[in-house]
């Protein structure tokens, strides 16, 4: 039976104009490097952000699959700093996977969690594909940010 009440919402931290929610009725997803819920309040300048891939400045792309989501998160973190927004600003990631395994998995946890630190990560989803844009790129990794306005700036 569903309720008609909304439940009320914690408080944002100090850390982060956003609110991340891990209700505790589902599992714990921060081992994997991401949170279930994120609120982002308006006014706010929103950040959507390409899907980044494992190539370089050159257009190079290494076999390796960590290396590739390695130059992935590289390549986001770019591309959120030149947006002027911050990978704290960062409230929902899709990451796509060609041959999805539990291995790499863990690879994907890993980098996030390495970005993100025990904190608050952005909530994501990880869809398996059978290909990606280019011939031999293996990951590839999507974010929106939200950007709070300073003030009720415009932006």
């Amino acid at each position: 039976m569903h309720s008609s009440a909304a439940m009320p919402l914690p408080s944002p931290s100090s850390a982060s104009p956003h609110l991340f929610v891990n209700p505790p009725r589902l599992y714990d997803p921060r081992a994997n490097g991401y949170s279930h819920v994120v609120v982002a309040e308006a006014p706010a300048r929103l950040v959507y952000v390409a899907g980044q891939g494992g190539e370089d400045r050159d257009g190079a792309l290494p076999d390796a699959f960590d290396a590739q989501v390695a130059q992935a998160m590289s390549n986001l973190r770019m591309a959120v700093e030149a947006s002027g927004a911050g990978l704290g600003d960062v409230v929902k990631l899709t990451v796509l996977v060609v041959d999805h395994s539990q291995a790499r998995l863990a690879v994907v946890s890993g980098a996030l969690r390495a970005a993100w630190g025990d904190g608050l990560a952005p909530a994501c989803t990880l869809i398996p594909v059978p290909r990606l844009a280019l011939d031999g790129m293996l990951v590839e990794i999507d974010a929106t940010a939200v950007v709070p306005l300073a003030d009720g700036a415009r932006a």
